[in-house]
């Protein structure tokens, strides 16, 4: 499982032969104008919910990919209409795709499209494939419901929102990471404009006092698990 950054909450996931974006927000973001959408690769897009930062290039790549948007129902339902295959799924349920399992779980945040219609409620996505098993957090406060992860599965990797303001910050995230009783983090949702500016070595300083490791990756930079 490979898993790359392309800046904000926009990531790609190869699973063996499968490309799989989340959250995609390229084109409105500054720090990753080196990320040409057109190049990018998608069998699937998960999205975990309506706000602008997380959606804006769906519909461009959906259609040029022909990839299937995975999401809440309301969110999959506005991409159906726009002729995008999509896959509408809700809390607490999970499908076995041909990349692996997805489970969409809770999140505290809000969710609306840009033009302030419903966009159902955010989620977050456990993905288990290729043996391993990563948590993607999507835009969530801290909850005690991620106490129920590691309940029913065995996280190789958390990706937990870090910036502040509209999501968990440092301190939060950390206690998160507590929960899901995974160690390995990567940060995201940080810096892109003012409000979740974070200063980078004191965020890796507490993580590490706590004896975990946070990863912060520019945009375009990769792992592999």
């Amino acid at each position: 499982m490979k898993i790359t950054f392309y800046g904000h909450a926009s990531l790609g996931i190869q699973i063996n032969t499968i490309n799989i974006l989340v959250d995609p927000f390229i084109t409105g973001n500054p720090k990753a104008k080196d990320i040409d959408i057109d190049n990018l690769q998608a069998d699937f897009i998960l999205v975990t919910h309506a706000h602008q930062d997380h959606i804006l290039d769906v519909e461009a790549i959906a259609k040029r990919t022909g990839a299937t948007v995975v999401s809440n129902y309301e969110i999959a339902t506005y991409y159906g209409n726009l002729g995008i295959e999509n896959h509408p799924m809700n809390h607490g349920g999970k499908w076995d795709f041909e990349f692996g399992t997805v489970k969409y779980v809770n999140a505290i945040h809000t969710s609306s499209f840009p033009d302030g219609s419903y966009g159902g409620q955010p989620g977050g996505f456990i993905i288990e494939g290729e043996h391993k098993n990563i948590y993607i957090a999507g835009d969530t406060a801290l909850t005690f419901d991620m106490k129920l992860i590691p309940l029913q599965t065995p996280l190789d990797l958390a990706i937990l929102p870090i910036g502040d303001n509209f999501t968990m910050g440092i301190d939060d995230a950390i206690m998160a990471s507590d929960f899901i009783e995974c160690d390995k983090i990567l940060g995201y949702h940080f810096d892109t404009f003012g409000y979740i500016e974070i200063d980078h070595d004191e965020a890796k300083r507490k993580f590490f006092e706590n004896n975990k490791d946070l990863m912060l990756f520019e945009i375009g930079e990769s792992i592999e698990l």
